[in-house]
C-alpha cells in the first residue's frame, strides 16, 4: 500500500539568481531568511553576512555544503552559492586533474563536458539534500550574451543565459536550470530611447534594476508562484515564498539530524562556525579543533605554508599533519617516507590527495588507530 498525499506541500526552495556583474544578486540574497554565504570569488566583503571561508578546491565546498546541512535549519535558513560559474570552475580543475588532463578538451569527443555534467550533477543532488532539510539554497550566477537560433525562425538574435559552460558542448546550465524552482533574471531595464534630431540615432537612457521572474526569448527565467512577470529589484516582492517552509522543516527535521547525522558528514570534524571573519582569522582557529586526533597536543607542528592551498585548507579543516599525509602517500608506494609535500608533483596532489581526500582522510584515520597512545 502506497500513501497518497494531497494538496500543497511546503518546502525550502531552490532558487537562481544571475545577471550583469555588480547588478545586486549578492545585495539580493544576502536578505533572505538567516543567509550563509560560500563565497567562491570573494565578493561578499562589503556585505555584513556570514560567511565560509573561500573553497579551494572542489572537494572544500562539497565539505562546507555538506557541514551547513548537518548544523540544520535551527542554525541556518539558506545556503548561497556565490558565484555557481565561479563554483564550475573548481568543478572543471577536479575532473581534469582526477583524469590527468590540462584542460576540458584535452579528453577528445566532449567526453570532459560529459564528466563535469555528470560531477555537477552530483554536487546538485548534494545541494536538493540541503533543501530537503528545511534550508533555502541560491545560486547567484553570471549572465552572458550569445547568439540565439530557433530551429523555426529565420535569423538569429542575442539572449542572456547562464554564464556556465561557456562551450556549445556544456550541459551544465541546462541542469541547473532544471534543479531550480525559481530562476530571477536580474537586469537593468530601458526607461526610453532618445534620438538625434535627424531621428537616425539612437541612445537607451535611464534604467531600473528589474527581478524577470518568466521565460523570454531574450533571457532564461522561471518560477511557480505565481508571479508578475517583471518586479522591481526588492526582496520584499518575493519574500512571501520564503518566509515559512524554512522555519517549518526546522522544528520538523533538527531532532532527526541531532540524532542520525549523514553518513558522510558522520566521520568528520565539524569545521569552525561560518561568522563574519576573515580567512586569516578563521585558518588558525580550524587547527586546534581537532577531535580526532589522538596525539599528545604539545606535538603540533605547523605546517608548512608552501603547501598547495587546495590541500593545505583540507588538512587545516581536519587537523591532518604533514607526516601522517606523508606516511599515507608512502603506505601507497607513490614516494618515500621523509618527502616533503611541496615535492610532490602538483598534478599528484590535486588528482590524488585533493580530488580523493575522502579516502585518503580515510587512511589517516586508520593509521592513527593503529598506532598506541599512552
Amino acid at each position: 500500500m502506497f500513501e497518497v498525499i494531497s494538496g500543497t506541500v511546503q518546502t525550502a526552495q531552490k532558487v537562481v539568481l544571475y545577471g550583469p556583474e555588480g547588478i545586486g544578486k549578492s545585495s539580493l540574497a544576502a536578505q533572505f531568511p538567516n543567509p550563509v554565504f560560500i563565497d567562491t570569488e570573494g565578493s561578499t566583503k562589503q556585505l555584513n553576512v556570514q560567511r565560509l571561508k573561500k573553497p579551494s578546491s572542489w572537494e572544500m565546498l562539497k565539505q562546507q555544503v555538506q557541514w551547513v546541512k548537518h548544523e540544520g535549519p535551527s542554525r541556518f535558513g539558506t545556503l548561497i552559492i556565490d558565484t555557481v560559474d565561479w563554483a564550475e570552475m573548481l568543478c572543471v580543475e577536479s575532473v581534469c586533474a582526477t583524469h590527468n588532463k590540462n584542460g576540458v578538451e584535452d579528453f577528445g569527443y566532449g567526453k570532459g563536458y560529459v564528466f563535469v555534467a555528470e560531477e555537477m550533477g552530483r554536487f546538485l543532488n548534494l545541494l536538493g539534500d540541503v533543501v530537503e532539510a528545511g534550508i533555502h539554497v541560491v545560486l547567484t550566477a553570471h549572465a552572458q550574451i550569445i547568439k540565439f537560433e530557433q530551429p523555426d525562425e529565420m535569423g538569429a538574435y542575442d539572449r542572456y543565459q547562464l554564464k556556465l559552460g561557456q562551450k556549445t558542448g556544456s550541459r551544465t546550465a541546462p541542469l541547473v536550470k532544471e534543479w531550480a524552482d525559481i530562476v530571477l533574471f536580474i537586469n537593468y531595464k530601458t526607461l526610453s530611447i532618445a534620438t538625434d534630431d535627424k531621428g537616425k540615432k539612437h541612445k537607451a537612457q535611464g534604467g531600473t534594476r528589474t527581478m524577470y521572474t518568466t521565460h523570454h526569448p531574450a533571457w532564461d527565467a522561471k518560477n511557480r508562484h505565481g508571479l508578475p512577470d517583471e518586479l522591481p529589484l526588492d526582496y520584499n516582492r518575493i519574500a512571501h515564498i520564503f518566509s515559512l517552509p524554512a522555519s517549518a522543516a526546522a522544528m520538523q527535521q533538527t531532532p532527526a539530524m541531532q540524532t542520525q547525522p549523514t553518513p558522510a558528514a558522520a566521520p568528520q570534524p565539524s569545521p569552525q562556525p561560518p561568522a563574519a571573519t576573515s580567512v586569516s582569522e578563521q585558518a588558525p582557529a580550524a587547527q586546534t579543533q581537532q577531535p580526532d586526533q589522538p596525539t599528545n597536543p604539545m606535538q603540533q607542528p605547523e605546517l608548512n605554508p608552501n603547501i598547495p592551498r587546495s590541500l593545505y585548507d583540507l588538512m587545516v579543516q581536519h587537523g591532518v599533519q604533514e607526516y601522517e599525509i606523508q606516511a599515507v602517500v608512502s603506505q601507497k608506494g607513490y614516494y618515500p617516507q621523509d618527502t616533503p609535500i611541496t615535492n610532490y608533483d602538483p598534478g599528484f596532489i590535486e588528482g590524488v590527495l585533493v580530488a580523493a581526500w575522502q579516502q585518503v582522510y580515510g587512511m589517516v584515520q586508520e593509521t592513527r588507530n593503529q598506532i598506541p597512545f599512552s
